[in-house]
């Protein structure tokens, strides 16, 4: 079993739930250790083929503060390197999180109790699905700090609510409540604090009760999507039809449906 100290990882019946554990000091994640056990677990939720839904969530009152602003004050007094070399820093260290939630294949939930700023923000849009608390703050505060989304925010920011507003909340660095995340598109749904991991693990039970293997292969086809032309990509969508019509798990759908009874899925 692999041992995390910044984070904690649980699996149970399909479900993964990956909890950033520095509540103290609000969840940061451009830690070098934090970095390490993100890509760990994100590796490790990928080649589990017992999981099929996965939560990201914060402890305590807050998803994540994105950086660590006393790091940040030490590579601006000298600390951090030439030029080049704080290039690789990134390189090196927090982009390696858009990297590794990028290649699950699972559907990600992101379970927003909290703020979630700069790069806690940019992590929310890493993720497929997104449930906020009503005490959720998000904001794409970088340009306040005189930096840029060096994590590649700009990039998942710009594909989930569209260039405009994309540009809006960069450049004003605003903080906004989760309404106005609803109305802009950066999250799926508002519950109340007490509702949110309850409707976090719901979600992810209906999506884990889908065939495993079809299940991986659509979230595939959704990431695809963003970057292929149609002809090459319903040339994939052919090859992987094929497959899921090959699988064990997609005759017990039929049978299920005719039988008018719920589908045992063996990811098969």
């Amino acid at each position: 079993m692999t041992e995390y100290k910044d984070i904690r990882l649980e699996i149970d019946a399909g479900i993964a739930v990956l909890t950033i554990n520095l509540p103290d000091s609000r969840n940061p994640i451009s830690g070098a250790n934090t970095i390490d056990e993100i890509e760990r677990a994100c590796h490790q939720v990928q080649y589990d083929d017992s999981v099929s839904a996965m939560i990201i969530t914060g402890a305590g009152s807050a998803f994540s503060a994105g950086g660590n602003i006393k790091d940040m004050r030490k590579r601006a007094e000298g600390f951090g390197g030439i030029p080049v070399e704080v290039a690789e820093s990134y390189r090196r260290g927090i982009q390696r999180i858009p990297l590794a939630v990028d290649a699950i294949d699972v559907p990600v939930i992101a379970a927003v109790n909290g703020a979630a700023i700069g790069a806690g923000c940019d992590l929310v849009m890493m993720c497929d699905i997104r449930i906020a608390s009503t005490k959720a703050k998000l904001g794409e505060t970088f340009l306040n700090l005189g930096i840029i989304p060096g994590d590649g925010g700009a990039w998942f920011l710009t594909r989930q609510i569209g260039y405009q507003a994309a540009a809006h909340l960069t450049f004003t660095a605003r903080v906004i409540d989760a309404e106005e995340a609803l109305k802009l598109g950066l999250v799926w749904q508002v519950v109340e604090p007490d509702d949110l991991m309850p409707e976090a693990m719901s979600l992810a039970r209906t999506i884990a009760d889908k065939p495993p293997q079809a299940l991986r292969m659509a979230k595939r086809l959704l990431k695809m999507s963003q970057r292929m032309g149609l002809k090459d990509f319903l040339d994939v969508c052919a090859g992987y039809q094929a497959l899921a019509h090959h699988t064990e798990d997609h005759r017990e759908a039929l049978e299920a449906f005719f039988e008018k009874r719920t589908p045992r899925y063996q990811g098969r």
